[in-house]
């Protein structure tokens, strides 16, 4: 309301607008925001903007009535027409007297510089500060009233002035700010706390659990009136916590105070832009200008911004804009009412723009708004993020935007998204299933299919090979699909790196399923490489795989680090050990085994077996087969050893073909040991005389066991002295040339094969293989004090620098030393029980007490020290 002035003020001016407002029946206390105001009035000028609504005014008033602050405070409320230099200066005068400051009267129609510093004067006289309210201020039009204001400021210095409204006064507010004269509450700092919103619920008789007020809370995002008209909405309904998740922006009480204190507010043009952007829940300008498809978004949410008309940016400083939550909701269903055919449009608009402009998530959550379900696949497919669904399945942020996708598609696009999120959830006969469909759509399509869609064909072939009958397509398939990638553009692939590594890790799985052993190490070791964030359980899966190769290659060092990678970074994932990769652990013990270290053996055995039941997939169930059937075959019972080879064959389909070949000659194997040749015989049928040095030296063992010595030596001599023959075939070679010259009673030549067997298993610490045999070679090394000495040292490092050794503290008994001698012997537990006549769980003691006493974590390190000390 506009006044004009007169020679006698007090005849002219609205009392009512000195009068500090009157606390509503629901007033909840904020003490701290109270608090916060008179710490503020200590400088010249506090400044409280926020949306409509937010209690700014019942904030100053709470505050002024509790006379925080023993000096005069001096209210007035103003409004639009109160902007006139004549009109304010006035009020402001009668506001100063009002609160007891002597100023004087404001007469005449000019407000120049005397008048202002007469009146500066008046304030700096007064004994106290003064503090003026001016409730509404920052919303008067012009400047001139600021600028007088500002003057008066600057020349009373016990004036404290506090400002309110929904956006910045023009004064000088950097000013002020520079000068640490300016404290500000904005609309966050106004905003209601859980605590506050569950107080102002029980003064309108609502009772809220604590779910329910931080859903609110969340909703509101504290907006005062948001909450007080939820109060309402919630007040005598029974079902309080159910209908908390229903309230939305176009409930009726909430949508009228949108619409009367923000919407009529603006005019048509900007009512437009609100309506249209509300599709958006963030937006840059030109986001927002693309969709509304008409220029000036800037200026318009610089102006919104500025009005505090409930949009605001998503960070200080940032060009990233978001609308208030209720106030978004009302703006959609109002767009959706009034033009419903737009939205789909408006949808359609931003997922042009965000997938232009590398927004992938976001462009597909529109086109998925907009039906366009083949539009937001293609999208997904031509951006080349085929492997982040492959990666995270349905549960990803992309793969859950899919969910609700129609199964009648006829898309390739779409079917294949579909299949790269079976695979993800590890349904892999549906994923395969749907490749299959997207192959016969795309043979009616025919060439005219993206670059993006060519390499995501790609990848699930090269995926689904390592599940399925034919790998060894991976040949051909492989370098194909690279040349599609490195053609690719190199900005998509930049926000895609996991392209690359998945085509890697599939081609390495379908090279080891093939049968290829070396190929696949090297693509697999490549793949764990490049790995980028958010792909570490591609990356365990690869290291794991690394691990069972490795260790059938027989380089068990680096067996054992590539599973101990896999399993440290399963811990930092923050997977338990009921967790942990179930290939590493069947790696661990593969490795432990072979060294002869039992119980370590025993107990990665232990930790893999939940995880390699009949479920289970991949290699580590067949691994797991193999190794715990050479550590029954190390306690000697050699039949069950031969029925869990036989069950992993029955069942090893989906095994790599280097892990099923080496099953069939262990079980070959031990059908010779058994005594049962005629059998072990059936199993070689298949492999051709030149299938390898591995099936040679089967067949040589069965031949010894027929009694062709000479042809089994031959046989054997040929595969020993073959180059580059893996380390655990050449060991066995040597060990059953040294088993067949001990046969013929040749000392001298079954020394010197033992010799060479010995230096094989030197370098991996091979011990399960020598110890098979030994038992049958122990006479042969009576009289040689050099290989005994080899024998015992086997796998023990040299000593290339000084390492100082622990004293023993406690001596060992004699007990101690006997069993400590065994463990020198490479005897298992089971074998040094029996030469003592005690328990194998008397022996097991006396190793913990041993380790204990030689301060060592291992068998073979506790025998490198008793060496060391000379205790054996």
């Amino acid at each position: 309301m506009s006044t004009e002035p007169m020679n006698d003020p007090d005849a002219s001016l609205l009392a009512s607008k000195f009068a500090v407002p009157a606390a509503p029946p629901f007033m909840v206390a904020r003490p701290a925001l109270m608090d916060r105001v008179t710490a503020g009035v200590q400088a010249p000028v506090t400044l409280v903007t926020g949306v409509a609504g937010s209690g700014k005014t019942q904030l100053l008033a709470s505050w002024a009535r509790s006379r925080a602050v023993d000096w005069p405070i001096a209210w007035i409320t103003l409004e639009h027409g109160d902007e006139q230099a004549p009109t304010f200066w006035t009020y402001v005068a009668e506001g100063l007297r009002r609160a007891g400051v002597a100023v004087p009267a404001i007469t005449g129609g000019v407000v120049g510089r005397p008048v202002l510093s007469r009146l500066a004067a008046a304030v700096g006289e007064h004994p106290t500060p003064v503090v003026l309210i001016l409730d509404g201020a920052s919303q008067l039009p012009g400047r001139d009233w600021a600028t007088g204001l500002d003057f008066l400021i600057s020349h009373a210095d016990r004036l404290r002035v506090v400002l309110t409204g929904r956006w910045d006064p023009p004064l000088p507010l950097y000013r002020y700010r520079l000068a640490g004269e300016l404290h500000e509450l904005r609309t966050a700092d106004l905003a209601f706390t859980p605590a506050e919103v569950a107080r102002l619920m029980r003064l309108h008789g609502v009772e809220l659990g604590e779910p329910e007020v931080a859903m609110l809370v969340e909703h509101t995002e504290g907006w005062a009136a948001g909450i007080r008209l939820c109060a309402c909405v919630l007040q005598g309904d029974v079902d309080t916590a159910r209908l908390v998740g229903t309230i939305s922006g176009d409930e009726s009480t909430i949508a009228e105070y949108f619409i009367g204190e923000v919407l009529r507010r603006q005019p048509p043009e900007t009512r437009r832009f609100l309506l249209e952007t509300s599709v958006l829940d963030t937006f840059t300008p030109e986001l927002a200008a693309a969709v509304t498809a008409r220029p000036g978004a800037s200026r318009m949410l610089a102006e919104l911004t500025r009005e505090n008309a409930f949009i605001q940016p998503v960070a200080t400083g940032s060009t990233l804009y978001r609308y208030h939550r209720l106030f978004a909701e009302l703006l959609r269903a109002q767009l959706a009412w009034s033009e419903p055919d737009e939205v789909a449009l408006l949808h359609q608009r931003a997922a042009m723009w965000l997938a232009a402009h590398g927004h992938l998530a976001e462009a597909v959550g529109h086109a998925v708004q907009a039906g366009d379900w083949a539009g937001a696949a293609g999208m997904v497919i031509e951006d080349y993020a085929f492997g982040t669904l492959v990666l995270e399945g349905g549960s990803g942020r992309l793969g859950a935007l899919f969910a609700r996708m129609p199964d009648h598609l006829e898309s390739p696009e779409a079917v294949m998204v579909r299949a790269a999120i079976a695979y993800g959830d590890g349904d892999h006969h549906r994923a395969a299933e749907q490749f299959t469909y997207a192959s016969k759509l795309l043979s009616i399509r025919g060439s005219n299919c993206g670059d993006g869609l060519t390499v995501s064909c790609f990848l699930m072939r090269l995926l689904l090979l390592a599940h399925g009958a034919e790998p060894e397509q991976v040949a051909h398939l492989a370098p194909v699909a690279q040349t599609f990638l490195a053609v690719a553009p190199e900005q998509r692939l930049a926000r895609h790196p996991e392209l690359r590594m998945l085509l890697l890790a599939a081609e390495g799985a379908a090279r080891s399923g093939s049968g290829a052993v070396d190929e696949a190490v090297t693509v697999l070791t490549e793949a764990a490489a490049i790995a980028p964030p958010g792909a570490e359980t591609v990356r365990i899966g690869c290291l794991e795989h690394i691990a069972l190769l490795e260790a059938y290659r027989g380089r068990l060092g680096r067996a054992e680090t590539a599973a101990r990678q896999a399993n440290d970074l399963a811990g930092q994932c923050g997977l338990d050990r009921g967790r942990r990769p179930a290939g590493a652990e069947v790696a661990l013990a593969w490795v432990a085994l072979e060294r002869y270290d039992i119980e370590a053996a025993d107990r990665h055995l232990r930790a893999a077996q939940p995880h390699c039941g009949p479920n289970a997939t991949g290699p580590a169930p067949a691994a797991f087969a193999l190794v715990r059937s050479r550590r029954l075959q190390t306690r000697g019972e050699l039949r069950q050893a031969g029925t869990v080879l036989a069950a992993a064959a029955e069942n090893g389909d989906a095994a790599p073909r280097w892990l099923s070949r080496e099953i069939r000659l262990s079980r070959a194997r031990l059908l010779i040991a058994a005594g049962r040749p005629a059998d072990a015989e059936e199993l070689l049928v298949g492999y051709a005389e030149t299938a390898g040095p591995d099936v040679s030296v089967a067949r040589a063992a069965l031949l010894m066991a027929r009694g062709d010595t000479a042809a089994a030596y031959a046989m054997a001599r040929a595969v020993a002295d073959a180059a580059g023959v893996p380390a655990p075939v050449a060991l066995d070679a040597w060990l059953l040339l040294a088993m067949l010259a001990a046969g013929r009673n040749d000392a001298a030549e079954a020394r010197e094969a033992l010799r060479r067997a010995l230096r094989v298993a030197a370098p991996e610490s091979y011990r399960r293989p020598v110890h098979q045999v030994w038992s049958d070679l122990r006479r042969l090394l009576r009289d040689d004090g050099a290989l005994t000495e080899q024998y015992r040292n086997l796998g023990v490092p040299a000593t290339g620098t000084s390492v100082a050794e622990p004293v023993v503290v406690e001596s060992l008994s004699r007990r101690e030393l006997d069993v400590l001698r065994g463990m020198a012997d490479m005897l298992p537990t089971e074998e040094i029980a029996a030469s003592m006549y005690v328990s194998v769980n008397t022996v097991k003691t006396h190793v913990r007490s041993i380790l204990r006493k030689l301060s060592a974590s291992r068998r073979n390190e506790a025998v490198r020290r008793a060496r060391a000390m000379r205790l054996i």
